[in-house]
Order: C-alpha cells, then structure tokens, then sequence
C-alpha cells in the first residue's frame, strides 16, 4: 500500500513550474480577460472583474495544485484561501491600472482596455508565481522531496569512566 509521501509527484524546478503557472494562469488569465470584457457589457466593469476573478482563481488554484507545483491533488481549502489572498492583491493592480487608463484616455477602445487589463495582470502573476511557490503550495515540496539518505537521530551510550574528569581535560572540551 502507498503512503502519502510517495502518491505525491516531485516538485518540479523553478523554471518548470513558472512555464507550467504560465501556461496555466495564463490560459486562464487570458480567457479570462475576454469574459470580464463580455460580461462588463451587461454589468459594471468592477464587479464582472470581481466575478470573473473569483471564478478564476478556483479554476487556477486547483490547475496549479495539481500541475504546476506538483502536489498531484486538488488544493486543499487553506491553499485556496491564501491564493484568494494574492488573487484579491491582483485584483487590486488591474482595477488601479484600468482607472489609470480611464483617468488618462477619455474613451479607450477595446483593444487598448485588452493591452492594459493583460499587462497589469502579468505583473500581477509573476508576483502571484511567487507567493504560490514560496507560501501557498510550499508544504507539499517540503513533503514531496525524496526522503532518500536523510538524517537519522543517533543514538549515543555513555559509558561511566573510572574517575571523573579533571580541570585539565573540561579545558580542552571547552
């Protein structure tokens, strides 16, 4: 029977695991992008990107819980709460880079609005990328690294001397 340890893949390198968290949220990202354009044509553009962020994060959490940082399992509750933390910070970035872009441009169009929204989420994601790596996802590396020659306590006997150790030899155990 298998234990828990070994049902779980090995952490992929850093360069892996960042072109596997693009690919990833970035597929979901750019989908993404376009849903929240559809929908802010029905609703404020705010709150389609507040959906359209929720929504996404989920989908992205459980993609990068089971592929991107090699946990090989759906993400556990804690770990969609602490990427719900950085997705709420990305959140915040492309809704201040959106108002930037209003404040600047009277009437921006579709493809600049697209340029922008992107942008400011790829800056987003590389500090997303960071946090899922370094925090989020960080304990199931620790768990998943190869237990292979590890260290073992050791276990030391005292055997009595005949007399007890003089001044001399403490000084050179000092």
């Amino acid at each position: 029977m298998e234990t828990g340890q070994s049902q779980e893949q090995a952490a992929p390198a850093a360069f892996t695991a960042f072109t596997r968290f693009v690919l990833c949220g970035g597929g979901v990202g750019i989908t993404s992008s376009f849903a929240v354009a559809a929908l802010a044509s029905w609703i404020p553009w705010a709150l389609a990107n507040a959906l359209i962020t929720v929504v996404s994060t989920l989908l992205a959490t459980e993609l990068h819980a089971r592929f991107t940082f090699g946990a090989g399992r759906r993400a556990t509750w804690r770990q969609h709460a602490q990427s719900a933390g950085s997705a709420a910070a990305a959140y915040a970035v492309t809704c201040v880079a959106m108002l930037v872009l209003h404040q600047m441009v009277a009437a921006p169009g579709a493809a600049l609005e697209q340029v922008v929204y992107l942008s400011a989420s790829a800056l987003a994601g590389v500090a997303r990328f960071a946090v899922l790596r370094l925090v989020v996802f960080t304990r199931n590396r620790a768990q998943a690294a190869p237990t292979v020659g590890a260290a073992r306590p050791v276990h030391a006997t005292v055997a009595p001397t005949a007399s007890p150790a003089g001044p001399a030899v403490l000084g050179y155990a000092a």
